[in-house]
């Protein structure tokens, strides 16, 4: 019984991605969006920072978190204070 109520869980899963994908498609149709569009929106978007404080650091959220963030993470500020 389980399995059967995961496996229609995995197929309504399928279906929601299916009409996504559709939406998607057919709203790049209607507003002139190609494939690469969106390449060059994704490549600028993972060259901006994430975060920046007064100082000029920025740092775009991979890898450690660097110490400039970390000293005022750590001293109370919230890091969202310094989302870009």
């Amino acid at each position: 019984m389980k399995e059967r109520e995961e496996h229609r869980t995995l197929d309504l899963d399928g279906q929601a991605r299916e009409r996504l994908i559709l939406w998607i498609r057919r709203r790049m149709e209607e507003f002139g969006i190609t494939l690469d569009d969106l390449e060059a929106a994704l490549a600028v978007d993972a060259a901006t920072p994430k975060y920046r404080d007064a100082f000029g650091h920025e740092w775009d959220g991979r890898g450690e978190r660097p110490d400039w963030l970390t000293r005022a993470v750590n001293a109370g500020q919230d890091i969202e204070h310094f989302r870009v």
